[in-house]
């Protein structure tokens, strides 16, 4: 009787464990396949990294930052002054980087330039999306993830140039939503064909999916704004060779270059200004909670972008 009931109570346990069970246990991973491509050793490691790709021989991202680690970096998104509470979550964000990580997101590089790459983009989320301005406790750094859509947009953000390519949506509104927020028809329809989601008719999904949210987000970070131009994550791992030109523009590989991509001139070439701190800030913040920490940045002129001439000024001024 005895040993019949402790069989019981350890089916229960077992099953609580499947039902209940650590979110870090649901991203268990199968051993890694390899195989030798034209001399180049490549893998599939299970869900996680599941096209044969050269990245996947290396880390992947949770293999550096599981659930606990996720909860420090965004510690207050869900308290009381939050407007997206229960919305982001590590499970939302590491499926959404499976769809990169073979193409090298958090993959590149040994283990402290992938974690450098995590803090680099996050560093980029949280400081769009934080509410902790004016909070007492813990401060702005603290409050990353604590926005998923523009709470009071002045407009519909629908271009009509572009009506022939994205044509807005009869009573579809284009405001900021996103880890990264997406504006305008346009971009909603270019990450939405990217991704093969249906963006341009449905907007909302983006605040509606934390994965779709991130998807999006990690997009943007993975991709050239233009033709010719490097993407964040080539300018943040030193894929990106500066020409003749960027090295007089003053744009060199590193986190500065990667807000330049990102904002232009909304933050760079401005000097010493609170916009562009406020981004640094938060990516030195995430380093140091990673355990990499902030002395890992590089010097002033990799980290911010005061002096960077614009890759995309959004005016020319008149002569």
């Amino acid at each position: 009787m005895k040993m019949r009931m402790i069989m019981i109570l350890f089916l229960l346990v077992v099953i609580g464990g499947f039902v209940h069970g650590d979110e870090n246990e649901s991203f268990r991973k199968q051993p890694t396949k390899v195989k030798t491509v034209k001399g180049t050793k490549m893998c599939v490691k299970d869900w996680e990294c599941n096209k044969l790709s050269k990245f996947c021989c290396n880390l992947t991202i949770t293999d550096y930052l599981d659930v606990d680690q996720f909860e420090l970096l965004f510690t207050k998104r869900n308290s009381p002054v939050a407007h997206a509470v229960g919305f982001w979550d590590y499970g939302s964000f590491i499926r959404a980087a499976a769809l990169f990580q073979p193409l090298g997101f958090g993959t590149t590089g040994g283990k402290k330039m992938q974690m450098k790459e995590i803090a680099a983009f996050f560093g980029h989320v949280g400081s769009k999306t934080s509410c902790g301005y004016g909070v007492a406790t813990g401060g702005p750094l603290a409050y990353g993830l604590c926005y998923n859509k523009e709470m009071s947009p002045s407009q519909d953000y629908c271009d009509e140039y572009f009506k022939l390519t994205y044509p807005c949506t009869p009573g579809a509104r284009y405001y900021g939503r996103g880890a990264l927020p997406i504006y305008w028809n346009y971009n909603y329809g270019a990450i939405g064909e990217a991704l093969k989601l249906n963006l341009l008719d449905h907007p909302e999904y983006i605040e509606q999916n934390a994965t779709m949210a991130f998807q999006a987000a990690i997009w943007r970070w993975m991709n050239p704004m233009k033709k010719g131009q490097p993407s964040a994550h080539d300018a943040f791992v030193g894929n990106w060779k500066p020409t003749k030109n960027d090295t007089l523009s003053k744009r060199v590989p590193g986190f500065g270059t990667t807000m330049n991509i990102l904002y232009g001139d909304g933050v760079c070439g401005q000097g010493d200004v609170d916009a562009m701190n406020n981004i640094v800030s938060h990516y030195l913040y995430y380093l140091d909670l990673m355990g990499v920490g902030r002395e890992e940045a590089g010097p002033h002129e990799v980290l911010n972008c005061a002096e960077q001439k614009p890759f995309n000024p959004t005016a020319v001024a008149a002569s």
